[in-house]
């Protein structure tokens, strides 16, 4: 989990022209998606009325804001793209008390975007989460896992003692599992997420 870092890039004459930060944002999370699922990608850009040329500058922004030099650091990245969160909260873990805050993704209703900030302000971990309230998905078998079905703490209590493996990227998640299939066969497979949300399950 490392720390996150916020600038302003400038405009970059010739790109797509500035999207309200919310859609930015889920843009952003839609690139990294891509790589697994780009079809389900496809329908999501038509949901939102936006195109590919939109998501790449969307992506390209934020990592221009994430990389500048000179960066300010912690959540600034996030409330400069979705603004006030939804709710913000005190989290245990371990021996430190953390702040959870929360935002609406309007792509998955049912489903927040949470940040996890240590004390002193630094960003541990942002990734999606069912949000409160909201019913969790009944994992039983490999026939449950569909892409985009369930995050990485539902997947993990799901199928504990689920084992944490290296993700490919900062914001990737990888989890080995022991999971029964549709005939009750137990099968060691690979759950691999982006932004905390299940993209799909490897042999």
């Amino acid at each position: 989990m490392n720390p996150t870092t916020d600038n302003d890039p400038p405009h970059d004459p010739g790109t797509p022209a500035d999207l309200p930060g919310p859609l930015a944002f889920q843009l952003v999370l839609l690139r990294r998606m891509a790589d697994h699922q780009p079809g389900a990608v496809e329908d999501a850009l038509r949901e939102l009325g936006a195109s590919r040329a939109d998501l790449r500058e969307a992506n390209r922004r934020w990592q221009a804001r994430m990389h500048a030099p000179r960066a300010r650091g912690g959540v600034q990245p996030y409330r400069a793209l979705l603004g006030a969160p939804e709710s913000v909260g005190a989290r245990r873990i371990g021996d430190l008390t953390c702040e959870a805050l929360l935002w609406p993704v309007p792509l998955w209703p049912d489903l927040r975007f949470e940040v996890l900030t240590a004390p002193g302000g630094t960003v541990w971990n942002a990734w999606l989460v069912r949000a409160p309230g909201a019913a969790a998905p009944d994992l039983r078998t490999t026939a449950d896992l569909a892409p985009w079905s369930c995050t990485v703490d539902e997947a993990a209590r799901a199928f504990a003692p689920a084992r944490p493996m290296e993700g490919s990227a900062p914001t990737r998640w990888r989890l080995g599992c022991t999971v029964p299939d549709p005939a009750g066969e137990l099968r060691d497979i690979v759950l691999e997420f982006t932004w905390g949300l299940l993209q799909r399950h490897i042999d």
